[in-house]
């Protein structure tokens, strides 16, 4: 089953997905605006990931397509807690010239509706560098993600300790973003 935003589809990661998620992590652009480490990534540990996560049920790994561009990014639903109806989520785009067009709205929208529409989640959680604008104004302005916390200086990246923004949206805030801005409805 692909999930369908507005205008993007989510969809299971396939094998040849392998060199576009591969790219991702060796862009240092991008690496440098998530969390996490920042080691190089060859096609065989690429490969090896790939095989030891894609079935894997409490872990949900998406690729972003739009129609026009294919493949330009990959969303996750991971660490689902199946009692506690949460899970974290993140996203990355591929490439900048994709930014300003919707995508990631469109996107953590999407996301939002089949977490809790379809696995009856009853919340997500997420971290953003606080440097790291751009996602903090996608997830908090644009989607009605909070923000709950801050993790002091908890990101070493580009020599420096950074603080990270810990923020999570519940289903009944989203179903009340919904009602607000008809996303839907459209």
């Amino acid at each position: 089953m692909n999930i369908r935003g507005k205008f993007v589809t989510l969809r299971a990661m396939e094998e040849e997905d392998q060199e576009l998620l591969r790219e991702m992590v060796n862009d240092p652009d991008i690496e440098k605006m998530v969390g996490g480490y920042s080691f190089p990534i060859s096609k065989s540990q690429q490969n090896n990931w790939f095989n030891n996560n894609v079935n894997n049920q409490n872990n949900i790994r998406l690729i972003i397509e739009t129609e026009e561009d294919g493949a330009v990014g990959f969303a996750n639903i991971v660490n689902i807690d199946w009692k506690n109806r949460s899970a974290f989520h993140g996203i990355k785009i591929a490439n900048k010239k994709f930014g300003s067009r919707g995508i990631g709205t469109d996107t953590v929208m999407a996301v939002m509706r089949y977490a809790f529409e379809e696995l009856q989640l009853n919340r997500l959680d997420g971290t953003i560098i606080k440097y790291n604008e751009p996602s903090r104004k996608l997830y908090c302005d644009k989607c009605g993600w909070k923000v709950e916390g801050i993790k002091r200086k908890s990101v070493f990246k580009q020599n420096d300790y950074h603080d990270e923004l810990i923020v999570g949206i519940l289903k009944e805030e989203y179903e009340e973003l919904i009602k607000l801005n008809n996303y839907w409805s459209n």
